[in-house]
């Protein structure tokens, strides 16, 4: 019997016309948007595998699909370069034709030429930004005492991964491609338990370590040569509302970190006036609603834990 049939599932074989028309209605997803179907965007799966081909071009050697073969020979990134190039034109296009049907076309109505422009000056930026993940790299080098190489630090750090997608995604969404950075951006959250807004700018020399549960807001400008660990927010303090009692979008939300700053696990850094100065550091679990000085050290006020004493057991040891 193929895998396919229903002839022992009596309910499902009567229910099926019904169930077809209703999964596939148009409005299945009209709450959220005007005209959003699967046919108008680009597919998670389909952005995660062109994610991975760029990875691959900026961190060679390391995150290859194919181990012993060297992403390094000319073969190689000639292969990568043509079919991430052809891949994110055809993504390209599909979120600006999708943005031009929901509002105004910044486009002269050609979405296909302009995703071609994109792409070359994607691909040409691309190059350039190998140099600043080197940077990150070794400062996650530098700055973790279990690290024993540089290598070690490409290809098992999940605070590495999660800058790498950041910076590939940051350059589609300066270049103006609506939707897709913000993919990109989800697949390494979901991957790595990190969250950065493809908005975020962020400096060369950039480590997150360990990096569960950190978020990084749509509007931060971080410097270089910053250290965040696991749990910090930099984010929000509050949301602006118009007249109509909707949030005022575009506006900016989130604190700036200035060169050489450490901010410690479980920290909380929140408004668009906070700035943290320069050479500064930030003790775990702060929570931070002001702008600080250059060379300032925040830290919570020592706790006083309690320590109950107990009944020493007397019984035989297990």
């Amino acid at each position: 019997m193929p895998a396919d049939s229903t002839a022992d599932i009596p309910w499902l074989e009567a229910a099926l016309p019904g169930l077809v028309r209703r999964f596939g209605a148009e409005e299945s997803c009209a709450a959220a948007g005007p005209a959003c179907t699967g046919r108008d965007l680009p597919g998670n799966r389909a952005v995660a595998e062109v994610l991975d081909t760029l990875v691959d071009l900026v961190f060679p050697d390391c995150h290859s699909r194919e181990p012993g073969r060297s992403s390094r020979s000319p073969a190689a990134l000639r292969e990568r370069l043509v079919h991430a190039s052809l891949a994110l034109d055809g993504m390209i296009a599909r979120t600006l034709a999708f943005q031009c049907r929901n509002e105004p076309c910044r486009h002269s109505g050609d979405c296909t030429a302009f995703a071609r422009k994109v792409v070359a000056e994607f691909i040409d930026r691309l190059a350039d930004t190998r140099a600043v993940l080197a940077e990150d790299i070794q400062a996650g080098y530098e700055g973790d005492p279990a690290a024993r190489s540089t290598m070690e630090v490409a290809i098992c750090y999940p605070g590495a991964y999660a800058i790498a997608v950041h910076r590939i995604a940051h350059i589609l969404h300066v270049l103006g491609v609506p939707i897709l950075p913000r993919m990109m951006s989800e697949h390494a959250h979901s991957r790595t338990g990190i969250d950065i807004h493809p908005g975020a700018s962020i400096g060369s020399g950039f480590f997150i370590d360990h990096g569960t549960g950190v978020v990084i807001g749509e509007t931060c400008v971080i410097g270089r040569r910053v250290k965040l660990y696991q749990g910090v927010t930099l984010g929000a303090l509050s949301f602006a509302k118009d007249a109509d009692g909707n949030l005022v979008k575009g506006v900016k939300r989130h604190p700036d970190v200035e060169d050489n700053v450490v901010v410690y696990a479980g920290a909380t850094i929140l408004g668009g006036d906070t700035r943290i100065g320069h050479d500064s550091v930030i003790g775990g679990n702060v929570w931070l609603t002001h702008s600080v000085p250059p060379y300032s050290k925040v830290y919570n006020r020592q706790p006083e834990p309690r320590i109950s004493s107990s009944l020493v057991w007397e019984g035989p040891m297990i």
